[in-house]
């Protein structure tokens, strides 16, 4: 039985990494200021990157108005999480499957990609204070400002076309490894990842001194307006990239990943093996409870090409194949519903007054309200929402949303096995 209510407020925690929006432009600014985080004044010359809700080690949230941490309370209180997803999950010492994000970012961050379940076991045991946990990282963003990223590798059509047209790209590559390439149409399905994967590394581990001097020519080209009609619309992300990571080979990955620009409300799904970078802008992030990333570019951090160049799917296709599209379950919430068991997001918008109902789900959720005022009430209780709150809901607790005297916007992330 549980010793506190199924419903309450947790106490999300920053992360200030470099790459953060600062100050009041941080969307993770805007929400730490109404998430009752004890101490938070907004400084405008700070970075805040990222909100975390959730059970990470790294990071748990806090409870208010309570000395023990969201997992220590989950670990006295298991009903809370549930049976049904404790029999599917790992959820010793109060673990949640999912960690829920909001991130602002204003400057790029690594070329990534996460490993799959297999894998991170292994690199957690080798190197635990890279890889801090043993579990995979699928993870979904879902825009809540207009938002760039690079995501996924490109149909092999469009790469060959930049290979062949942006000659400082191709002089990274040895001549039989291009050749070998450009020569995809006569490949299985199969020889084509091989090809692709042998240009990618060979792009990764090219000379650096080689790569600061094509990178030097490739920007010299386009700030005199030498660019052909292909690498228009990759103009303005190159010149950026170099400004912010100069000489880094991360910078050529533009011509292999798809640029993606998306709108508020949409969202791209990244599976273990997917090679992304996100570029700009505010998102909501759900993902597998976990930390770990696996770096090759556009990063002062420590990078693992090797290991990186070995998970990746090399499935290269249109950016559509990533998108998630919502599905509106009720004239208020909208579900997105990624290809894994791990998670689960709704969106619920309410205009003044309006009462939204969910009802009770096998599993524990969280909540944050990210536009308006208003309030969620359950069976014992109620409790005021506005942009910023977080609230924790139990397994099998009915609530209902109510906006206040203008619109309420809440995103609510779940999982249910």
């Amino acid at each position: 039985m549980s010793t506190i209510e199924p419903v309450f407020r947790i106490i999300p925690t920053i992360q200030n990494y470099d790459w953060g929006k600062k100050g009041k432009d941080s969307k993770v600014a805007e929400f730490a200021s109404g998430a009752g985080i004890c101490g938070f004044t907004l400084n405008q010359s700070v970075p805040y990157a990222e909100l975390w809700m959730g059970t990470h080690v790294k990071s748990p949230s806090g409870v208010v108005d309570r000395k023990q941490n969201l997992t220590q309370i989950l670990t006295e209180n298991p009903d809370l999480i549930g049976d049904q997803v404790s029999r599917q999950f790992d959820t010793t010492n109060g673990n949640l499957p999912f960690l829920f994000k909001v991130l602002a970012i204003g400057k790029a961050l690594s070329i990534q990609t996460h490993p799959d379940k297999k894998t991170s076991e292994k690199l957690h045991a080798e190197q635990p204070t890279v890889y801090t946990d043993p579990n995979h990282k699928p993870e979904m963003a879902l825009a809540l400002t207009d938002f760039k990223a690079l995501c996924g590798f490109m149909p092999i059509v469009n790469i060959a076309e930049y290979v062949k047209t942006v000659p400082e790209f191709q002089s990274l590559i040895d001549p039989s490894i291009v050749t070998e390439f450009l020569n995809f149409t006569n490949l299985s399905e199969s020889d084509q990842k091989t090809v692709l994967k042998k240009l990618f590394a060979a792009l990764m581990t090219a000379d650096v001194s080689n790569i600061a001097t094509q990178l030097q020519t490739l920007v010299a080209r386009y700030q005199r307006g030498g660019q052909t009609p292909l690498e228009e619309d990759l103009k303005d992300l190159v010149l950026t990239l170099n400004e912010q990571f100069p000489g880094d080979v991360g910078i050529f990955c533009a011509f292999m990943l798809n640029y993606v620009r998306m709108t508020p409300g949409q969202a791209i799904f990244l599976g273990a093996g997917e090679p992304h970078a996100y570029v700009e802008g505010d998102i909501m992030e759900c993902m597998a409870n976990s930390d770990n990333v696996i770096r090759a570019g556009l990063t002062p951090k420590a990078k693992d090409i090797p290991n990186l160049v070995s998970v990746l799917t090399y499935a290269p296709s249109d950016w559509q194949k990533h998108m998630v599209k919502p599905v509106d379950i009720t004239p208020y919430t909208r579900k997105y519903d990624p290809p894994t068991q791990d998670f689960t997001v709704l969106q619920v918008k309410t205009q003044k007054s309006e009462i939204e109902t969910h009802e009770a789900i096998p599993g524990p959720s969280i909540a944050i309200a990210t536009e308006g005022s208003g309030r969620i009430t359950w069976s014992g209780g109620e409790l005021d929402l506005e942009a910023g709150s977080v609230i924790f809901v139990g397994a099998e607790t009915k609530i209902e949303i109510t906006a206040g005297d203008s619109n309420l916007v809440v995103f609510r992330a779940y999982v249910t096995a």
